[in-house]
């Protein structure tokens, strides 16, 4: 008692209220500490409860966080112009366990792409985003960027990629995002991106290949291969061996490859089960949207797990990922019929980001993972059942109006 007594503790009311003379601060990275002003000292520890604390999650929508010439972290209200030394999250802080707490699923179908980002600072990552103007890869893109990331927006049509880099600047003019020409329909193309690229001279730790074409009418590109087929899977594995050395010396470092459950219901093999390679790059008479799409999809799955398999020795992990199947993206643009499905099932869908930053990714490198969006709580649950049966009387109208198509 006379040591608390010395230190000017026994009056306070709180095991956390602090003693006079004391402030609570925190650091950059978001480790709380103590200083003493009238011994002008510093010291982890609560000089009342003795417990080590830190802040948790990251900062409020709208604030930021600045060091001034003393090196003192002080904050920014955008919102409300205002400037404070006082972390807005000290309200929130947790003690500093050891203890590892128990394996649980953190994230569901009512997640968003904001939610897992939370508190993480991605201002030293490099990330490119193929087919990042619009639907999950713009959603995608502009998550990375306002948690600080430098993010390059891969896309064929420049002015809508444009569009797309100044709406996530809209919402924070600091961040650092750009957009750059790519065409997978063109090998060309995807070398000069690459060249592009490597002229900048930064590392690359997150590459993202989500570009895709879904239900387009047979045509041939410019280097005499069916459409869907080189977009989808032969655009991304070339811009990969480009950016292969790239990855490697800014290990640690991943690949995503957004692929799809669709790719269950096609084979690439012949009767003897041999790879058929024509029915990679089909003719006319023997092309169908949908096979193509899911022939597409299976390499896009084979294709990540011999990559992992020959890079996460050299520290680049690489994943394929299943959206969702209610997961909502503009892929149905290129016929009306897929367009009146999937506008029925918007407001059934959402949007999501997890392989792409999450550490504990690496257990499962080379695996295909499932971002499952229905959600599975009361009356929402309700209505995506109502809608699964639903669906199944306009897939039947669906496979009808394709043949005649075909």
């Amino acid at each position: 008692m006379a040591a608390l007594k010395y230190a000017g503790l026994e009056d306070t009311d709180s095991e956390e209220e602090l003693p006079p003379g004391w402030e609570e601060r925190t650091t950059r990275d978001g480790w709380v500490y103590y200083a003493n002003h009238l011994e002008e000292k510093t010291q982890w520890e609560h000089p009342k409860s003795g417990k080590r604390k830190r802040v948790a999650g990251g900062l409020p929508y709208g604030w930021e966080q600045e060091t001034d010439e003393s090196g003192q972290v002080y904050f920014v209200d955008h919102i409300n112009k205002r400037t404070t030394y006082l972390d807005p999250r000290l309200a929130f802080t947790v003690e500093d366990n050891p203890v590892k707490p128990p394996t649980r699923q953190k994230y569901d179908g009512n997640s968003t792409a904001m939610e897992i980002l939370q508190g993480r600072d991605l201002s030293e990552k490099v990330v490119i985003i193929t087919g990042a103007n619009s639907g999950i890869g713009f959603e995608t893109a502009k998550s990375f960027a306002l948690h600080g990331a430098y993010v390059i927006l891969a896309c064929r049509n420049m002015s809508r990629g444009n569009d797309a880099v100044q709406r996530i600047l809209g919402e924070w003019h600091k961040a650092k995002v750009e957009a750059m020409t790519l065409d997978l329909a063109s090998l060309h193309s995807v070398q000069q991106f690459a060249e592009a690229f490597k002229s900048k001279n930064v590392p690359l730790h997150i590459l993202i290949c989500n570009a895709a074409t879904f239900g387009a009418p047979w045509c041939l590109t410019e280097d005499g291969l069916e459409s869907t087929f080189q977009v989808n899977h032969l655009g991304h594995f070339y811009l990969v061996q480009l950016l292969e050395d790239v990855l490697r010396s800014s290990s640690p470092a991943r690949v995503v490859v957004v692929s799809s459950e669709s790719h269950r219901f096609t084979e690439i093999k012949d009767s003897s089960g041999k790879l058929n390679f024509s029915l990679l790059s089909p003719s006319k008479k023997e092309y169908w949207a949908m096979l193509a799409y899911n022939r597409s999809k299976l390499c896009n799955i084979l294709f990540s797990n011999e990559l992992n398999r020959r890079l996460s020795p050299h520290g680049v992990i690489c994943n394929s990922v299943h959206p969702g199947n209610m997961m909502y993206s503009s892929i149905h643009r290129s016929w009306w019929v897929y367009t009146l499905l999937f506008t029925l099932a918007r407001p059934f869908t959402k949007s999501m980001v997890f392989c792409f930053s999450s550490s504990r990714i690496t257990k499962r490198c080379g695996s295909q993972l499932k971002m499952l969006s229905f959600k599975r709580r009361g009356l929402s649950f309700s209505v995506s059942l109502y809608f699964q049966r639903s669906l199944k009387f306009y897939f039947h109208v669906f496979i009808l109006l394709c043949q005649e198509r075909k």
